[in-house]
């Protein structure tokens, strides 16, 4: 289910209780529920969640390690997932039946996770074998829907993260010839890139269009990159890498591998986002970092590092829009909800397709 569907479905609205309290009479609310709750409650943060929000989170982390987190949880009840819509519903696919799973505000969505819907998938998929008959693996960045997990799972491939990208990636190539590589075409080309594969093997799928976009010889195609992509990390330039290396030359540019290709090229570092966190942390005092990722996890790298010269790739860059409709009120409310026995916010993913969605991600972990 994509966040067209949720809002198909009508999600329920916030009360207006809840917006017309303030920010200390909320978190009063939600500290207490926490300590009413105690271990039947779990609530997991997404690292580019605000701070009103992850200043209650149990954990913080990426998307797979907080899903994997709510598993490893056998005693919460609930689980209350602070971050957006793909990843509750892989906490929903790894947790137990007796679990419950939910999001604090249903519309948190995923641009990129919605730019590869199951139909466009499909067809897609048949006019590839078209092409290239049986020579194709096809795997999905963690960062899809749960459809597309299941789609995945069910044709023999793996969920990837940012983090074993690379390792995945050369698994697939042992298994086919080709790869499909859904729905991030930005990370799939930096992976591919990184393992020596030249940018003209490679070819884009436009799903709106419904066509292959390559000039040369489809024998040559190794891999079919998804045309989806962040919002928020496509928004970094070569126009940003310029700038620092004019202002400020001894600065160390770092960023996600979400940015484009030519913005990873020209930076001194690329990885996920824990390795961003790690690389930064492991730097000694006086180091300096222009950040190429979301900005409210770039602003708590700053806080927490005050020895350390940190900014943001773009300055003007904005936090992510979807992941902050995870606020205050929202979460107050969800877990009064639960505590009175409510079923709003819930997420429940269907079970053939959380079946095929595990396979493709159990393949993964079981080459973590």
């Amino acid at each position: 289910m994509n966040i067209f569907d949720v809002v198909k479905q009508k999600a329920p609205v916030l009360p207006e209780t809840y917006k017309q309290a303030n920010t200390s009479q909320l978190a009063e609310r939600v500290q207490g529920v926490k300590d009413r709750m105690g271990n039947r409650l779990y609530l997991p943060g997404h690292h580019y969640q605000k701070e009103e929000v992850i200043q209650f989170a149990d954990d913080r982390g990426d998307s797979l390690k907080l899903a994997q987190l709510s598993a490893a949880n056998q005693e919460a009840e609930a689980i209350v997932f602070c971050g957006v819509h793909f990843m509750a519903e892989t906490a929903d696919i790894l947790t137990k039946p007796n679990q419950k799973v939910y999001l604090p505000d249903l519309r948190a969505g995923c641009s990129m996770a919605d730019m590869a819907d199951i139909t466009q998938t499909e067809k897609a998929w048949d006019a590839l074998l078209n092409m290239f008959d049986d020579t194709i693996m096809p795997l999905t960045y963690v960062n899809s829907t749960a459809a597309i997990k299941s789609f995945v799972g069910k044709h023999e491939g793996a969920t990837v993260t940012s983090s074993n990208a690379h390792k995945m990636v050369e698994w697939a190539f042992t298994q086919k010839e080709r790869i499909l590589f859904l729905p991030d075409q930005h990370l799939g080309r930096n992976t591919a890139f990184d393992l020596g594969i030249p940018l003209d093997h490679m070819a884009v799928w436009d799903p709106i269009t419904e066509q292959l976009l390559y000039e040369g010889s489809l024998h040559d195609i190794k891999v079919i990159l998804w045309k989806g992509h962040c919002s928020v990390h496509e928004n970094f330039t070569i126009q940003n890498v310029h700038q620092v290396r004019n202002e400020q030359p001894d600065m160390n540019i770092i960023v996600h591998p979400e940015c484009r290709r030519e913005v990873v090229a020209l930076s001194d570092y690329a990885g996920s986002t824990n390795y961003i966190i790690k690389t930064i942390e492991q730097a000694p005092p006086g180091s300096a970092f222009a950040i190429g990722t979301e900005m409210n996890l770039v602003q708590r790298i700053i806080r927490e590092h005050p020895d350390k010269h940190i900014i943001s790739l773009n300055p003007n860059m904005c936090p992510c829009l979807t992941m902050n409709r995870i606020d205050l009120p929202h979460l107050a409310w969800c877990l009064e909800s639960i505590e009175h026995r409510e079923t709003h916010h819930i997420i429940s993913v269907d079970s053939t397709v959380a079946h095929n969605a595990k396979l493709a991600l159990d393949r993964m972990l079981a080459r973590a």
